[in-house]
């Protein structure tokens, strides 16, 4: 096991949020966890079922222009929170594939300029690395 993953492709894809994983986040069945993730920003259940059949790109691109829920800025490291964990909880070849990691840093590695939840040229919070290592330790 490599020191650090620091992509979410190829042998690690199972790590990246646009993986299709069915993700419950309040009540609600996605086919990723990116569908959740992006359907919470929104309080209205007419918009978060929009997200339902998408899959990580479709849920991406719609999430960037629903209307954001006025503490969304507060309240998004705690959704991702959930939504991960539930992605991990509920999909055993998934939670085994995550502990295996073992103590490896996990790392959102991108080249879009995601420096919240990522990493781009060695510049970046890394949240959603973070809340996988976190999720991994829940799990072992």
């Amino acid at each position: 096991m490599p020191l650090t993953i620091n992509s979410f492709k190829g042998d690690y894809a199972f790590l990246s949020n646009f993986f299709p994983a069915p993700t419950i986040h309040d009540g609600i069945l996605y086919n990723c966890s990116e569908g959740a993730y992006a359907a919470a920003k929104s309080m209205d259940l007419m918009e978060r079922i929009k997200f339902i059949t998408l899959n990580g790109a479709q849920s991406k691109k719609l999430g960037q222009v629903i209307k954001c829920r006025e503490d969304w800025k507060e309240v998004r490291v705690k959704v991702m929170c959930a939504v991960v964990l539930d992605k991990f909880e509920r999909n055993p070849a998934l939670r085994k594939l995550l502990i295996d990691t073992g103590d490896t840093m996990l790392i959102e590695g991108n080249y879009w300029h995601d420096t919240f939840w990522g990493v781009c040229n060695g510049v970046g919070t890394n949240h959603l690395g973070i809340i996988l290592m976190e999720v991994r330790e829940m799990l072992k």
